[in-house]
């Protein structure tokens, strides 16, 4: 499947993904590799990232932050309570930001929306520490291919303004249950947002995320012009 043809995107499992842009900025997006058990052994190891955006504090989409980020000095966007955890663990190059704002990073355009979902960060010593609020990201690459990753979240109504304001081409959508929407609620989100394309993701990495692709598959099959993307963990689309 051929998104377009000066874009990469590989799936690390879970909710990561690295997007290589247009024009070759390698972007990281939920960084949980090491101890991601969906992660394939020949992607623990990152070569390269130029820009990390985090949804939220928990460990399963931030884990890696610190390792990654000082191994490979990337520009670091979050919310501001997040980043701000990560300039106190020696982080340098965040671009903190919140709901609503935009800010541009190396040609790319990178928004904050909202996601229903909480965000506590595991501190070094074990404590459970604010994190500010959970967020999504929709990001216009340099050619104006625009992406929408949810982070974890609920079906919500203001998905119909993200369509609106932003008209992703792409959404990568939560499908796994308990923690966020099931194939049932994304596949309403679907509706709202209008995409050309939906990538599952949050589903499978463990037995209590029991939402399937196929599920989302026969719950959007009526939406025209849809196209679900399944990916396995280590695939990437050219």
């Amino acid at each position: 499947m051929i998104l377009k043809k000066d874009l990469s995107i590989t799936w690390y499992g879970h909710s990561t993904f690295k997007i290589v842009s247009p024009k070759g900025k390698h972007i990281l997006i939920d960084p949980w590799v090491t101890g991601n058990p969906a992660c394939p052994q020949h992607l623990k190891k990152v070569d390269r990232v130029d820009l990390i955006l985090i949804a939220h504090g928990h460990f399963d989409h931030m884990a890696d932050a610190v390792t990654i980020a000082r191994a490979h000095s990337p520009k670091v966007v979050g919310i501001y309570e997040v980043a701000a955890w990560l300039e106190g663990q020696g982080v340098g190059h965040t671009r903190p930001m919140n709901m609503g704002g935009t800010q541009e990073v190396d040609g790319i355009s990178v928004t904050m929306v909202q996601a229903f979902h909480s965000s506590g960060i595991q501190d070094t010593d074990g404590r459970i520490v604010y994190g500010g609020s959970a967020a999504g990201y929709v990001v216009r690459l340099e050619n104006g291919f625009t992406f929408y990753h949810s982070g974890d979240t609920a079906v919500f109504g203001d998905m119909r303004l993200i369509a609106e304001l932003y008209k992703p081409q792409l959404c990568f959508l939560p499908i796994g249950g308990l923690f966020t929407m099931s194939p049932r609620e994304a596949a309403y989100a679907c509706k709202l947002l209008k995409p050309k394309w939906a990538i599952p993701m949050h589903y499978g990495t463990f037995p209590a995320l029991t939402g399937t692709p196929a599920e989302l598959k026969a719950l959007t099959k009526g939406i025209r012009g849809l196209k679900v993307i399944e990916m396995q963990p280590g695939d990437t689309i050219r």
